[in-house]
């Protein structure tokens, strides 16, 4: 039997951003992102559809502009940094949902929890940059609900806002490059 030829991507961290927003006592939202990261794509075809996608990210990177808010999220009332050092994510579907479109199935863990999650993924386009190395562009993007993934500090105003909301917006602008 014919075994299909696996076609390895990496990710370009100079090309690529991975972002998060959440909202903050209700009326602003508060972006951040991850510094350090990796991530790895395994197809068998130009579509990509099936692709086999890790992803990995430092906590400690995370930066949202302002240190002290950094080192609360590095924290254990968020991530806890120092026992938990990597977020990670493992696809188990990369399905073809429309022209260039597709849904992105698999297990995000944070801190010691793994719950099965989806994204939505534009692709982009495949290119070959003028060095002649092929390239792809995805933008992916869903949304998490932090407590699910033992992210719990909270904290309420004297008008009973909630400080930061329980869902947090994923926005993942990627390009990756074939090895």
């Amino acid at each position: 039997m014919e075994t299909a030829v696996k076609t390895i991507w990496k990710v370009d961290p100079t090309h690529s951003e991975i972002t998060f927003k959440v909202k903050h006592l209700v009326i602003s939202t508060v972006t951040g992102k991850f510094k350090s990261f990796d991530a790895t794509l395994e197809t068998e075809n130009e579509s990509f559809e099936g692709a086999q996608i890790t992803f990995k990210a430092d906590i400690d990177s995370i930066d949202t502009g302002v240190a002290d808010r950094d080192g609360h999220l590095k924290s254990d009332d968020f991530f806890n940094a120092e026992k938990y050092p990597e977020m990670t994510f493992t696809s188990t579907e990369f399905t073809k949902t429309g022209e260039g479109t597709f849904a992105l199935k698999g297990n995000l863990t944070i801190r010691d929890i793994t719950k099965e999650i989806t994204l939505d993924v534009d692709h982009g386009g495949t290119v070959v940059d003028p060095y002649g190395q092929k390239k792809a562009g995805f933008e992916i993007s869903g949304a998490i609900n932090r407590k699910e993934f033992g992210l719990k500090w909270n904290a309420i105003t004297e008008a009973g806002s909630v400080v930061v909301a329980d869902t947090v917006k994923l926005d993942l602008n990627v390009q990756v490059v074939q090895q």
